[in-house]
């Protein structure tokens, strides 16, 4: 299993997503942190106190469920200047669902969102709600580095995952998740302060990043 996780997008991967963004300008020194599923108690919580520590601001692609749970969280993420943008209200896999089911579950996260930013749980869909979305206006967001997080792997390699690949313009990948917690307590302190010593800022993803 460990070799055959895929720290950045193939080019075949890129290619079915070709409307996605995946990174930013590479002549820009700035780092675009990513959250996926929260808000959580006290994971996400923990994540905003880090991010507060080195200026940083990052994009939250949120649970719509998970926002109706923990109102008090996703105003916090708001409040303190980071992005919220949308992962679905349930988190369902793409594949699994018909194309109106799947875009409604976006709509109805959209109403807590409200950007169009979004990012498909898995990152994965189907071509044609993945055309639909486009065709709405959404911005679908992805990722060129994924930490890991999530996975049975040791906390140094979640770590190496990041500040081995990324780069100028690169959109993170992490997951402020319960599943995610152990690694991400190691990774994110250590990446902060590993790329701020080497001059990056840390960027969220904003309806004007696009233009």
């Amino acid at each position: 299993m460990k070799n055959l996780l895929l720290i950045q997008p193939t080019k075949i991967l890129t290619r079915v997503y070709p409307k996605a963004i995946w990174n930013f300008s590479r002549h820009e020194k700035n780092i675009y942190l990513s959250f996926d599923d929260g808000p959580i108690p006290g994971v996400t919580e923990w994540v905003l106190d880090e991010l507060k520590k080195h200026n940083a601001q990052a994009t939250f692609f949120c649970i719509g469920a998970n926002i109706l749970k923990n109102k008090k969280i996703f105003e916090r993420i708001k409040q303190e200047g980071h992005t919220v943008a949308n992962h679905t209200m349930f988190h369902s896999k793409g594949i699994n669902c018909g194309v109106s089911e799947y875009v409604k579950e976006v709509n109805d996260c959209e109403r807590y969102i409200q950007n169009l930013i979004f990012r498909p749980p898995y990152g994965q869909m189907k071509r044609n709600q993945y055309r639909t979305l486009l065709q709405t206006g959404y911005k679908i967001v992805m990722w060129d580095v994924i930490s890991y997080d999530y996975e049975k792997i040791s906390p140094d390699r979640c770590l190496n995952n990041v500040i081995k690949n990324a780069k100028n313009g690169s959109i993170v990948l992490f997951h402020d998740s319960e599943k995610a917690k152990k690694n991400l307590k190691h990774a994110l302190p250590l990446a902060l302060e590993h790329f701020a010593n080497m001059g990056f800022s840390f960027r969220a993803i904003e309806t004007k990043t696009f233009l």
